[in-house]
C-alpha cells in the first residue's frame, strides 16, 4: 500500500502509548518491520514526531515495547484462567492454550515482518526472555501448586514442571513458525493441544489398580 494513503487517526488521546503501539501493529502488516518509518508512524497516529521520540528512541524500542504488550495480554488472560473455576488440569491446557493461540492471533496478520524482526531483535529479545518466563511462570505455578494440593498432580518441583511446559510450548510460539503455518491456525491449535494433552498426562498421580477379585 502507498504511503499516500496513510491516513491521520485524530489529536492523540489519553493513552498515548497505546496509540502508538496500536500503530505500529497497523504498519508491520501495511508495510513490514523493515519498511515501516518513523514518519509512516507519526502520520498514522495524527501527529509530529516529537512526542513519539520522547517515549521510544528508535524502531527498534517501538517493536520491543510492542512486544512486551502481547506478553502482558498473555499473561493477563493466564492470570484470569488461574483465578477461575474449573480444574487444575483444564486450567493447565486452557493457559497453555492460550499462551500460544493468543501470540499467534496478535502476529498471524504480518508473517512477511516476523523474519526481520527474529534477525534483527534476536539479542534483545533473547535478553527479555527470563523476563517473559518469570511473568508466564507465576500463573502456571499457581495452578500447578493447587493441583498438588487436590492430589491431582504428581508432587514434584513445580518450577521444574513449569519450565518443561513452556519449553514444550516454545516451539509452536509464532516466531519459531514459518509463513505457511501462520496460515494454518487449526492445525497449529491441534498440536498444541497435542503437546499439552501429553504433558499433563504426565503430571497427573497415578491411580492405583483395583485389586482381582
Amino acid at each position: 500500500m502507498s504511503r499516500d494513503s496513510l491516513r491521520k487517526n485524530g489529536p492523540p488521546g489519553p493513552d498515548l502509548e497505546d496509540q502508538i503501539l496500536d500503530a505500529v501493529d497497523r504498519l508491520l502488516a501495511r508495510f513490514g518491520y523493515r519498511d515501516m518509518t518513523m514518519e509512516d508512524l507519526a502520520l498514522e497516529v495524527g501527529m509530529d514526531k516529537s512526542p513519539i521520540y520522547l517515549s521510544f528512541r528508535t524502531k527498534e524500542d517501538l517493536l520491543l515495547s510492542h512486544i512486551d504488550r502481547i506478553v502482558r495480554h498473555v499473561v493477563d488472560a493466564m492470570d484470569e484462567i488461574a483465578d477461575g473455576e474449573g480444574r487444575p488440569g483444564k486450567k493447565l491446557q486452557d493457559m497453555l492454550v492460550t499462551r500460544v493461540m493468543l501470540r499467534f492471533d496478535s502476529v498471524q496478520h504480518y508473517p512477511e515482518s516476523l523474519g526481520d524482526i527474529v534477525r534483527d531483535l534476536r539479542f534483545p529479545l533473547l535478553e527479555r526472555r527470563p523476563q517473559y518466563f518469570q511473568s508466564e511462570a507465576r500463573p502456571l505455578t499457581k495452578v500447578i501448586k493447587e493441583g498438588q494440593k487436590l492430589n491431582h498432580f504428581r508432587a514434584v518441583e513445580p518450577l521444574v514442571t513449569v519450565a518443561a511446559l513452556l519449553e514444550a510450548t516454545n516451539s509452536l510460539l509464532p516466531f519459531n513458525l514459518t509463513g505457511r503455518e501462520l496460515g494454518m491456525r487449526p492445525e497449529v491449535r491441534r498440536r498444541v493441544l497435542d503437546i499439552i494433552d501429553l504433558l499433563i498426562h504426565g503430571m497427573l498421580t497415578i491411580q492405583p489398580r483395583k485389586k482381582r477379585e
